[in-house]
Parts: C-alpha cells; structure tokens; sequence
C-alpha cells in the first residue's frame, strides 16, 4: 500500500465502541504517524497509530498514542455534547470527504483521552474555510489509558456523513494527533500539509482511505 492510502478493512458486524479490544480491530491495517504537518520527525514518544474498519452500517476509528508527558485537557469535561475548542487540548483527529472528487467539502471528527468530542461540517474555498457549527452526526467516541498509552475510538454512521462506501471505493482525507503545550506542542499529520504555520485544513494534502472487504 502506498504511503499516501490506507485501507480500511470491513468487519460482518457493528462493534461496540467502549470495547478497545475487540478481537475485531486485530484485522484493521495500522498506520504509525510518526511526522510533524511540517514533514519533521515527530519524537517517538508523541506517535501515534490508526486503525480504520467499517461495516454495513458505520466507520469505526481507533488511535493508540504514546503519552508519557502530562495530559492537556479540561479538568470538567463533558461528553453529552460537542466540546468546542477541543483542538486546542489533547486530541486525534480524522478528516474524511466522502467524494474523491470534492475533497474540499469534508467532514472533521475529533476524539481527546477525556472522551470529549466534536464534529463538524468543513468546506474549504479559495478565500475561506466555512464551517458548519451545527452538524450533528450522532458520532460516538471511547477512551481507555494505560500507562504510556491512551487508546481513543470513535463511530460514525454512514447516514451522517450522506453516503456509504463500496468495496473499492477510495475516499480521501487525513489523520492528526494535537500533544503538549506550547511552546513546544506538537500538531502531528499522517500526511503531512507542508504548511509555513501548524494547519490541517489542506484537502489538497490529503491521502486515500481505501475501503476493502
């Protein structure tokens, strides 16, 4: 598989996303983020690895992160709602536009070792970002940490994202992990946005999510 596509294995069944171990996820192919959205290398400490299945009904989306530096997070979190500003704490990230064709039109989903969450509608344009605020896309998310280590899962159905995949299909987007406070935080990218000031918003950036059964 090409640096720049992942494949997203198909599971018979929808998974229960508080389970972060199900047996399920051991076929899901991994991807280790070990890069900055500048190209640099990330430490080792601060990487991360995605694993992507979906079925009949939804994606799911598990990342394994290295932590071994102090957590950034709110000490009331609140996970009936969306968390508004979650990028700016702990978080990883999952970009994903259904048409390979428009992938400037995308949905964003973010998960933080808390189980906070957040999802929005993003479309990108030549002067501006528009932003819809109020999507809704009923995602769940959960969290588990052990030492060194928090494991973040989230699940969204293909009703929210307006379309389902098909063997074969390839969509496009991208995968992050925001670590650590400044001035030495970290804004990791699966594929790397080349961008002169940390941002993931770059469609044209963006790899292949290759679904496959």
């Amino acid at each position: 598989m090409k640096s720049n596509a992942l494949k997203v294995t198909f599971v018979d069944k929808d998974l229960d996303i508080s389970k972060l171990d199900d047996p399920a996820w051991n076929a899901a192919e991994p991807v280790t983020v070990k890069t900055y959205w500048s190209g640099e290398n990330a430490p080792a400490r601060r990487l991360f690895t995605a694993q992507l299945v979906w079925s009949k009904t939804a994606l799911y989306v598990r990342f394994t992160a290295k932590q071994d530096e102090p957590l950034v997070v709110t000490d009331k979190p609140d996970i009936s709602k969306k968390s508004m500003g979650l990028w700016d704490r702990d978080v990883c990230e999952i970009f994903i536009a259904p048409n390979s064709k428009t992938p400037n039109k995308y949905f964003e989903f973010e998960v933080a070792p808390t189980g906070e969450w957040i999802d929005l509608g993003i479309e990108v344009l030549p002067d501006k970002r528009v932003t819809d605020w109020d999507y809704r896309s009923g995602m769940s998310s959960s969290v588990r940490m052990v030492k060194g280590e928090i494991q973040m899962a989230l699940r969204v159905e293909w009703k929210a994202l307006g379309a389902a995949p098909t063997a074969g299909d390839q969509w496009r987007g991208n995968l992050f992990r925001c670590i650590g406070k400044d001035p030495n935080r970290g804004y990791l990218a699966w594929q790397p946005t080349m961008t002169k000031e940390p941002a993931f918003h770059v469609p044209d950036k963006f790899g292949s999510f290759i679904f496959v059964k």
